[in-house]
Formats: C-alpha cells, sequence, structure tokens
C-alpha cells in the first residue's frame, strides 16, 4: 500500500520532507526499512543559522550527497531495492535529455534543490509534454499569479510547472538556480524501474 506524500512540519524541513516522499512514492509502506524514516531525518536539518540556532538555515549539501550515499548502502545491506545518484552543479538539468527528465521517464523520482523564496527542496514526481509535475513540501492554498505554474491536487502531486519556468534566466518560484549552485537527487525503485526502450518520448 502506497500512502499519500506529506507536508513540511516546519519552514526548515523541506529536504528531509521531499526525501521521505521520495521513498513513499516509490515504494510500498510494508516494504520500508524502519531506519530509512529515522535516518532521513538524523541526518538532515544540519545546519545553523547566524545566530546559532540547529536546523534553522534547512540541509546542506554535503548532507544530502551523504544521506543519498547511505541509501545506496543500505541496498546492498538490506535488499531494500533503492537505488540513488546525487547531481549537482551543471549536472542538473530540466531538459531533453537531462538525467531528471530521463529518471521520470523511467518511472524514479527527483529531489531537487530549487528557488522558491529561498533555495527549497521539492519532490519531481511526473512528466507530461512540456511540463513537470512535482509535490511541493511547503503547503500553500493560494495559486500562483505567476506564469508556468499550475496547482494540483493528487495524492502524488501538487503543482505542475512548465519547463520555460523551471529554466527562466529570471529567479522566480520553480526556478533552478544559478548552474554552479544546483543539486538533485536522483532516485529509483530498482525492481519498478523502467528501460529507455520502454518509456515514452516526450519530446517531438
Amino acid at each position: 500500500m502506497k500512502i499519500p506524500l506529506r507536508y513540511q512540519m516546519t519552514d526548515y524541513d523541506c529536504g528531509p520532507t521531499s526525501m521521505l516522499n521520495a521513498v513513499s512514492f516509490l515504494f510500498e509502506r510494508e516494504d520500508i526499512p524502519p531506519e530509512v524514516p529515522k535516518y532521513i531525518m538524523l541526518y538532515c536539518l544540519d545546519t545553523y543559522n547566524t545566530h546559532g540556532e540547529s536546523g534553522k538555515s534547512g540541509t546542506s549539501k554535503m548532507a544530502m550527497m551523504f544521506l543519498a550515499n547511505w541509501l545506496n548502502q543500505l541496498s546492498n545491506a538490506k535488499n531494500f531495492p533503492i537505488y540513488c545518484r546525487y547531481l549537482q552543479g551543471r549536472e542538473v538539468t530540466v531538459g531533453e535529455n537531462s538525467e531528471t527528465v530521463e529518471a521520470l521517464q523511467q518511472g524514479g523520482s527527483v529531489v531537487l534543490r530549487l528557488w522558491y523564496d529561498c533555495p527549497h527542496y521539492v519532490l519531481l514526481t511526473g512528466i507530461r509534454s512540456g511540463e513537470i509535475e512535482m509535490f511541493d513540501p511547503y503547503y500553500r492554498k493560494r495559486p500562483f499569479s505567476c506564469g508556468g505554474v499550475e496547482m494540483l491536487n493528487t495524492a502524488f502531486s501538487n503543482r505542475s510547472v512548465s519547463f520555460e519556468r523551471f529554466n527562466s534566466s529570471k529567479r522566480g518560484y520553480y526556478t533552478l538556480e544559478e548552474p554552479d549552485e544546483r543539486e538533485a537527487v536522483v532516485i529509483f525503485n530498482a525492481n519498478t524501474r523502467k528501460s529507455p526502450e520502454d518509456t515514452i518520448e516526450y519530446f517531438l
């Protein structure tokens, strides 16, 4: 049984919430080892703000890299079929032949660091022509006044964002950060991952 995705509890836990959502999106509840949620929360929220307050600058890139590697090691040790690949800098793009889009086409998910009002983690869950479906863990009721963002209401997606908005040169909601600052974790359930031959071509 798969469970609906969750929203973050504070202004700071978008990183661990998006990682937890990736696991919930890819796996049945009965198949998830209990140490997965335990250690996702343990390893994230590792930063300090300018006042020395723990966790109030969210989750560091180093923590996300470590967590991706830890999940791969858990896969080997526990026979839990998760596979992660950490991407950074100019490896992170949203477009034709990008690893993020190919992951979605193959049935995976992507925890992506982008811009909201500040750097922010979301979970990419699907793709349709010219748009990415995502679950943003930051709860919001009001629609967006900017173009290229549509509010959704399903168990696994609450936003649809255009490729054009992701790649806009003007910083705004759901735009990618500057190339050197980008970060993503591509995540698969190895048992349900589709081969490239079985995926649908979205760029025609």
